[in-house]
């Protein structure tokens, strides 16, 4: 196998501490039934089992960290599917996190378009200049010129066809010392603005007081790419922001982002607003919806956040309205933070798989949580001509509450 230089040399410790996450699993082959791209290609080593002894090869000097190697570990969405299969409870996040800090940022990784979604400032402005010059309306043409595992052809396809919403109220996160932070992020912050608005809306009709912090990158793509010392800046980012709150608990409507944010800050309750919506919103009344919805739960909702439960408690409490929870497992839509710009052929595969599953259902409207998950998703819809409306979950909510001035839906 060709070998590879790491971009920097593990410590003993480093060595030791993968070497002892990869011993936990005893290769029983639980997870390979549950895990997505083991799905895809029936290769041991696309499967966690195969990753996991790949990484205790990798720790212990026995192979070399050449190209074909690191790809098997690169393909991995980081769904943990199987950590909720794992009987001998292995850490397979932990794992993923030492191997790719070890193996250091993929060669393929499209770090200036990285770069750019992680400034939710510049992103905003580069949407609305896009905008002004109907992007729209020629990107899908500019981006079929581009070769097929181009990043740059798949942000272009994700990318929505309206401006961002410039509507959403802002909350000064000075006033008072409310009881509740939301964490806003990068891309969240441009493109779920008004689910994060819903989010403020709902709670403050359960009787929370809401503030906002500073939007800017959590750290998770940083993280989840091997590239440690700007996730841990990012993480000082976070505590920093968290500390000037006065808050006593950290909201995100994306999933995605609440590994990462519990990691930053051991200790803090860290939950996404659906929680307490659930077991504290009993006074909630929502108006009637006699529509068909299908529910794509992101794997960070299921594995990460576990709220799906309270997400299909409070939407089954909108009269008339027809939830349907796609069916798992093993299916994963393929976003997986920056997977789908890395491996968008791949991801592409995965994706159509999930829409043909929520077609199966014959929705007139796909809900899901996570942003990347819902901008990639919505991509498909978009070139298979499929016509649902898609949204956060918290924007339906919202609108459908007794009273509600949310905007109308847009398509």
């Amino acid at each position: 196998m060709t070998g590879m230089p790491l971009e920097k040399s593990p410590t003993g410790a480093a060595h030791g501490r993968l070497i002892e996450l990869a011993d936990q699993c005893v290769q029983c082959g639980l997870c390979l039934p549950v895990c997505p791209t083991y799905a895809l290609d029936r290769n041991e080593a696309e499967s966690p089992r195969g990753r996991i002894a790949l990484a205790a090869a990798l720790a212990r000097g026995q192979v070399d960290p050449g190209a074909g190697l690191r790809e098997h570990l690169d393909h991995c969405l980081g769904c943990l599917n199987c950590e909720k299969a794992c009987p001998a409870n292995v850490q397979y996040a932990e794992l993923l996190i030492a191997t790719r800090a070890m193996l250091g940022p993929a060669p393929q990784r499209p770090r200036r378009l990285l770069q750019l979604i992680r400034r939710p400032g510049l992103m905003r402005g580069l949407r609305r200049v896009g905008g002004w010059l109907a992007m729209p309306r020629w990107k899908n043409r500019l981006a079929r010129r581009l070769p097929p595992g181009s990043a740059w052809r798949a942000a272009l396809l994700i990318m929505p066809a309206g401006a961002p919403d410039t509507r959403v109220k802002t909350i000064d996160a000075a006033r008072g010392q409310p009881g509740l932070a939301l964490f806003p992020g990068c891309v969240a912050s441009v493109e779920d603005a008004l689910a994060q608005q819903a989010a403020i809306s709902l709670l403050q009709a359960a009787g929370f007081q809401v503030s906002v912090l500073p939007a800017f990158c959590c750290g998770a793509m940083e993280l989840h790419g091997g590239e440690t010392d700007a996730a841990e800046r990012a993480a000082q980012r976070v505590r920093a922001a968290w500390a000037a709150s006065g808050a006593s608990q950290l909201l995100s409507v994306t999933p995605g982002c609440l590994g990462t944010l519990r990691r930053a800050l051991p200790g803090v309750r860290v939950l996404d607003p659906l929680e307490l919506l659930a077991n504290h919103g009993h006074a909630l009344r929502f108006r009637p919806l006699a529509e068909r919805v299908a529910v794509h739960l992101p794997c960070t909702q299921i594995n990460v956040a576990r709220s799906d439960g309270a997400l299909l408690q409070l939407l089954r409490r909108v009269p008339g309205l027809q939830v349907m929870p796609l069916p798992r497992p093993p299916h994963c839509c393929g976003a997986a933070g920056s997977h789908l710009l890395e491996f968008p052929e791949r991801a592409a595969q995965l994706r159509d798989e999930t829409l043909r599953q929520a077609a199966s259902l014959a929705p007139q409207r796909l809900l899901s949580s996570n942003i990347g998950c819902r901008l990639h998703l919505a991509a498909g819809i978009e070139a298979q001509g499929l016509g649902w409306l898609q949204q956060h979950p918290l924007t339906l909510l919202a609108r459908q509450l007794e009273h509600s001035d949310l905007p109308q839906d847009r398509p």
